[in-house]
């Protein structure tokens, strides 16, 4: 890999993040029920989409939102998505990504990051362990809730 950077969500990039190719399995867990029906109540002012590139090659996306006044402590500075190409998985541009973030939100003032996952054999958890997120609960869902200390 070139070295990885990020850029914010562009009508030249979109097309790229949406057609990333996942590992078989891994599209069933991209967008966990509690989200779903936490979506409404998101301040799209605080949404936070980025690509990340390898050279000129997007091979990752990450979605994190931000919203102080979020009615649920889990929305506050949250991890929506992130997805990275399958040929590119295990190189570190999901660890690039979930760090990229973590600095945002850090720079906003927020202290912890959080994410929601739904458990299941090619799901995100232990990526999301990996990269330091702790399980501190469950939504009503059955999905885990992790949050990471910033």
């Amino acid at each position: 890999m070139a070295e990885l950077r990020l850029q914010e969500l562009t009508a030249q990039t979109i097309v790229a993040a949406r057609n990333l190719a996942l590992k078989p399995g891994q599209a069933d867990f991209l967008q966990p029920e509690t989200y779903v029906h936490s979506e409404q109540d998101l301040d799209p002012a605080g949404s936070w989409p980025r690509v990340v590139l390898d050279g000129d090659h997007v091979v990752g996306y990450v979605m994190g939102t931000f919203d102080p006044d979020a009615t649920e402590e889990f929305l506050k500075a949250a991890l929506w998505r992130v997805h990275v190409e399958a040929d590119a998985q295990g190189a570190g541009v999901g660890r690039f990504a979930v760090k990229a973030l973590a600095e945002e939100a850090r720079r906003r003032g927020f202290q912890r990051l959080t994410v929601v996952w739904a458990p299941g054999e090619a799901g995100p958890e232990a990526f999301f362990q990996a990269v330091g997120f702790e399980v501190v609960g469950e939504t009503p869902y059955g999905e885990k809730l992790g949050a990471l200390s910033i």
